[in-house]
């Protein structure tokens, strides 16, 4: 793993100096987008809706537009003056018990490896994390966003859990369940004694992801047995103009059509004549 974050824990008068790692990874199957036709690569540019040119990452900046509908732009010189950008310090603001926080509120997961010499604050603070069962709310900044997030002991390893802001959660409002009878007893009994015969301790590994295992069969499959919707890879070619290149050539032939003016193929070369051979 490589580290994404580096900063400490404001414990009190404790500093623990940490790395921070994402604790999580997605192994889903990724596509894109071919042409059906040849299977060639779809490309897409990144056009100025104003001028209609190909504009480079160097050349864009960010913008928010207001409900009026004025355009505010920011730089990245912008973003570095604001107090989020700049905290490497995720201090610890209170100690909360852990069955209060709301698991809708969980957003992404992060593991924090001790980064000095000495890792004895780390495992402290850990051992009290454990031992107190309660769950520490830290602010955590990362790519010049600040959360709040939950800080716990997780297998002796300090875990961090950024959290969704309260207005982030949509309010559940059904009209549906408006006035609905509340369930019978004999129900409710019938109900409770199907959830025990159906209770286990939980184990996250006897669950797979049957779609991805299929899914990569299926395209195993298809490698193995070839045919039209596989192209091999010494047939793949990736060449042909850039489509930078063609966006020019059309802006071109677009800028000459204003003008009046129409592209002329360029005259053939005329042949040298022979020479004569002596005789």
């Amino acid at each position: 793993m490589r580290s994404i974050w580096k900063g400490s824990i404001a414990f009190g008068l404790v500093n623990v100096p940490v790395k921070v790692y994402s604790a999580t990874e997605d192994h889903d199957i990724r596509f894109h987008q071919v042409h059906a036709k040849d299977g060639g690569r779809i490309k897409y540019n990144r056009v100025c809706s104003e001028c209609g040119q190909t504009v480079q990452f160097a050349d864009i900046d960010k913008a928010y537009d207001s409900d009026e509908g004025d355009r505010v732009i920011l730089t990245d010189e912008d973003f570095e003056k604001l107090p989020a950008a700049e905290k490497h310090e995720i201090p610890v603001l209170q100690f909360v018990p852990t069955d209060q926080i709301d698991p809708i509120l969980f957003e992404k997961s992060y593991y924090l490896e001790p980064d000095s010499s000495s890792p004895k604050a780390y495992v402290l603070l850990a051992k009290t994390l454990e031992q107190a069962d309660r769950t520490a709310l830290v602010h955590f900044t990362l790519r010049q966003k600040t959360r709040l997030a939950a800080l716990r002991e997780r297998d002796g390893v300090l875990v961090i859990q950024t959290l969704l802001w309260p207005d982030e959660v949509r309010a559940a409002e059904f009209p549906s369940l408006d006035d609905v009878e509340e369930p019978k007893a004999r129900e409710l009994k019938m109900a409770g004694t199907l959830v025990e015969s159906m209770a286990e301790d939980f184990d996250p590994t006897e669950f797979t992801d049957d779609y991805q295992i299929q899914l990569r069969q299926l395209l195993d499959d298809a490698i193995a047995s070839g045919g039209k919707k596989v192209i091999p890879a010494a047939e793949r070619t990736e060449g042909g103009e850039d489509a930078e290149v063609v966006d020019l050539v059309a802006a071109l032939q677009r800028s000459l059509e204003a003008a009046g003016e129409e592209v002329k193929p360029a005259p053939a070369k005329k042949k040298a004549p022979a020479r004569r051979k002596r005789a």
